[in-house]
């Protein structure tokens, strides 16, 4: 790094439920157990991710070489500084605010040490998405202002959009900001929002209005990279109706777009059925903004692909045995920035 440009190569992934709690002090010798004794280290009623997994994980991430790796799923600050310290020699400096979700996944950020710089995180989980759900609506709408007790009000984000700041002095003065995001899953086991398709379409519109108020705020000059799980397809050119407003009311453009990157190379996540169709999506998202669009270095732009013990590719899965035999449920997307004024 120079005084007054950086490079940085940015790593988003889900990592599918990184959990990595103990009731005893990591050890290097740790990463010698089986997988009983593994998942035996811990009390928590959250299961560890399987230990080859998570050794998975960390071989490419020390492959990749990334500078800011930008995580969803993952089981608070404790597990990613475990993650950190334990399998990736402690390179980084783990970034987390505990957020809204009800499964303890949150978003996080890992920061290599060595850059030059400093961070500062900021939290989104208490701002309002401006969201009720149908039977909240008609309970409002009927007079009333409470369920079971609780006040009807608005919603939250499902985990929260999460702000890293990066800076070189000035802490009000970023050079480069990531908001991380996990939207609102397709999931609805109290049958109250089909598909999830409401909460997730509120939450990417009080995603964009955070974008913008810190396009507002930094008078458009800093750049700003929006990213994260949107679970849903986000495509410019065939994009799910939730995630219109990300087109209808910004310039914000995806870091595959920006590349070219052949739409059947940005799978980061594979439906498997009971057929042996496999159906590829990209769900992960690194959005940039106007200011941040110049430092891309278009060529960098690639989905990870998983790799056997002889370090070639795994073909995508075609059944749910191949799929759960993959170090995440998500595909890492990668891309550099390079001359960032600091």
């Amino acid at each position: 790094m120079d005084a007054l440009k950086t490079n940085l190569k940015v790593l988003l992934l889900n990592a599918e439920n990184l959990f990595l709690l103990s009731d005893q002090k990591w050890t290097p010798e740790h990463l010698k157990l089986d997988e009983i004794q593994w998942q035996k280290l811990s009390t928590s009623i959250y299961e560890n991710k399987p230990l080859q997994k998570t050794k998975a994980l960390a071989q490419l991430i020390l492959e990749l070489k990334p500078d800011v790796l930008l995580l969803c799923e993952v089981g608070g600050l404790e597990s990613l500084r475990n993650f950190n310290q334990l399998f990736l020699h402690d390179q980084f400096s783990a970034a987390l605010v505990e957020g809204n979700s009800n499964r303890n996944i949150d978003v996080g950020f890992l920061i290599r040490k060595d850059l030059g710089f400093y961070f500062d995180i900021v939290t989104n989980k208490n701002r309002s998405i401006n969201y009720l759900y149908p039977h909240e609506r008609e309970s409002l709408n009927a007079g009333l202002t409470t369920i079971g007790g609780k006040p009807i009000q608005s919603h939250k984000f499902s985990r929260d959009a999460a702000e890293l700041h990066l800076f070189l002095r000035d802490r009000s003065n970023p050079f480069l900001i990531f908001v991380l995001a996990h939207l609102k899953s397709r999931l609805d086991p109290d049958n109250i929002d089909p598909n999830g398709f409401e909460r997730r379409q509120a939450e990417l519109g009080a995603l964009v209005d955070l974008y913008q108020e810190l396009e507002t705020k930094h008078q458009g000059r800093v750049p700003i990279v929006v990213a994260g799980d949107m679970n849903g397809l986000a495509l410019r050119s065939n994009h799910e109706i939730e995630f219109a407003p990300l087109y209808q009311r910004t310039k914000l453009e995806d870091v595959c777009e920006l590349a070219n990157l052949p739409v059947d190379q940005r799978a980061t996540y594979y439906q498997v059925g009971r057929s042996y169709r496999t159906e590829g999506r990209q769900i992960d998202y690194c959005f940039l903004s106007p200011a941040a669009q110049p430092f891309l270095k278009k060529e960098s732009v690639h989905v990870y692909r998983y790799k056997d013990h002889m370090g070639l590719a795994f073909d995508p899965p075609t059944t749910l045995e191949a799929k759960v035999r993959l170090p995440s449920d998500h595909y890492p997307l990668v891309f550099e920035l390079i001359g960032i004024p600091i």
